[in-house]
């Protein structure tokens, strides 16, 4: 499992480290975590060019400590001292005992221009806003040389927090990080800005309880249901999926698709679309009298193409059992229905429902997503799954928010969320909890997109066939 901390608490356990150090080892770890994977980008570091993007404090002290390890092993080392009264004094004196030079930004682009490799060492993770104007001219070199861009820490101007970027930000091919990851690497705007990322360990002790969570194949494996020897249909689990509408029954026959897939043993499907879903699903076991009427059920999934079908998910949130509400549901939903349930109850909007749940608009949601899936869950007392180029996944109760790793931008097509729903839910009837149900459900949805697509497109049924694939491929590790 990946783990992501606050700036405030790294900062704590930086605090902490140094006062049991040495003057300067704690940078002096980082600094060579930092060339080595500067080392590693240029493949041959004498005779190589490399730019130091140098701001104050740290994070620019990291960077010059890097850069003249890089000197003495026969590297051009040019330090762009964005703030010299301001530069890390032993870290300059460091590079220029190695032979490496400063200068300041008059005519920094064209160094950049004609550089091997450029460091980012602008602003460290405690910078917020975009760039400031004097280092925009230097992010937009970075980005049209044809060099390599290491990020220290986390690129320039993306929040480490929030992962927000709110003006300018300088782009990275790798980010190096010590100690742990920080929000902002792995939620997205900020995320794209990063490139891959590497992370250097450099001692801290960090509390057991992360900010933000990852989870890995191992971890999902631990979650997903393995029938025992005594298990049959009904201890499996069974699924309800109310979806669909003579407007949309493809919503209903892709729900149980992945409602199929998901481990339940059992899925039982209410609404219009019950001929759709038989000749696709004969297994499904399909009645027409409503939610109350279809027989015991562990969960239901409720409102992918429900279209205006207000009634079906009252009757659905009225039950004592988890829920799982996505699309037409969000919206139909009254939201002191879902606060008031006692059972689990799990939405899944994408970032347009987001912003109508909340009343704000959808940029607003893309650019802030850790805050609106905590404040969406917060709100609506449920675990709230946030769909989108990063997922984000938020218990009711605060605490340390999920992001889900897998996935692929192809997974953006119709009917790839209702799939989803189905899987989700199917995880939920079969017994894992809200958040497990969600985490699980988007990791393996994201690996059969992958798996799918194989870098071409695809519909939403092949991220359904491509469940199984997924699945084998979790618990084989």
């Amino acid at each position: 499992m990946r783990t992501a901390y606050s700036v405030e608490t790294v900062r704590t356990a930086e605090r902490e480290l140094m006062a049991r150090l040495p003057e300067g080892a704690l940078m002096q770890r980082a600094a060579a975590g930092l060339a080595a994977a500067c080392a590693d980008v240029l493949g041959r570091v004498y005779g190589s060019r490399v730019v130091l993007l140098v701001g104050s404090g740290d994070n620019g002290g990291d960077a010059l400590y890097a850069g003249a390890r890089l000197a003495r092993r026969g590297a051009g080392v040019r330090a762009v001292l964005l703030a010299p009264e301001r530069a890390h004094a032993g870290g300059l004196a460091a590079l220029r005992r190695a032979g490496g030079r400063t200068t300041g930004t008059d005519g920094a682009e064209g160094l950049i221009e004609r550089a091997d490799l450029v460091v980012d060492g602008i602003v460290g993770i405690g910078g917020k806003g975009g760039l400031r104007p004097e280092a925009v001219p230097l992010a937009g070199a970075a980005e049209r040389a044809r060099a390599a861009v290491v990020a220290v820490d986390l690129p320039s101007g993306v929040d480490a927090d929030t992962g927000e970027v709110r003006g300018a930000a300088l782009r990275a091919d790798l980010t190096v990080t010590f100690g742990t990851h920080k929000p902002g690497l792995l939620i997205d705007p900020a995320r794209e800005y990063a490139g891959s990322v590497r992370l250097v360990d450099i001692g801290l002790e960090l509390p057991a309880e992360a900010d933000l969570e990852a989870l890995q194949h191992a971890d999902v494996a631990r979650l997903l249901p393995v029938p025992a020897v005594e298990s049959d249909k009904y201890r499996r689990g069974v699924v309800g999926i109310a979806a669909g509408s003579a407007r949309y029954p493809g919503a209903a026959v892709l729900a149980v698709a992945g409602a199929l897939r998901g481990g339940a043993g059992a899925v039982r499907y209410v609404g219009p679309a019950g001929q759709a879903v038989i000749a696709r699903f004969p297994e499904t076991l399909v009645s027409d009298g409503g939610p109350r009427r279809a027989g015991r059920v562990q969960a239901w999934v409720v409102g992918p193409g429900a279209g205006d079908d207000a009634a079906t998910v009252a009757e659905v949130l009225a039950a004592d059992v988890p829920v799982l509400i996505d699309a037409d549901g969000l919206r139909l939903a009254e939201a002191s229905a879902v606060r008031e349930r006692r059972a689990p109850t799990l939405m899944t909007p994408h970032a347009g429902e987001a912003a109508a749940l909340l009343g704000v608009e959808r940029e607003e949601i893309e650019g802030g997503r850790l805050g609106a899936v905590r404040e969406l869950a917060g709100r609506y007392g449920a675990t709230v799954l946030l769909k989108g180029s990063t997922t984000l996944i938020a218990s009711p109760g605060g605490g340390t928010v999920r992001v889900n790793p897998t996935g692929t931008s192809w997974l953006a097509t119709a009917g790839s969320g209702d799939v989803l729903s189905g899987l989700g839910g199917s995880l939920l009837a079969a017994g894992l909890s809200a958040v497990d149900a969600a985490s699980a459900g988007a990791y393996l949805h994201g690996l059969a997109g992958r798996f799918a697509a194989d870098g071409a497109p695809m519909g939403a049924h092949d991220v359904a066939e491509g469940i199984a694939g997924a699945w084998r491929d979790v618990v084989r590790g």
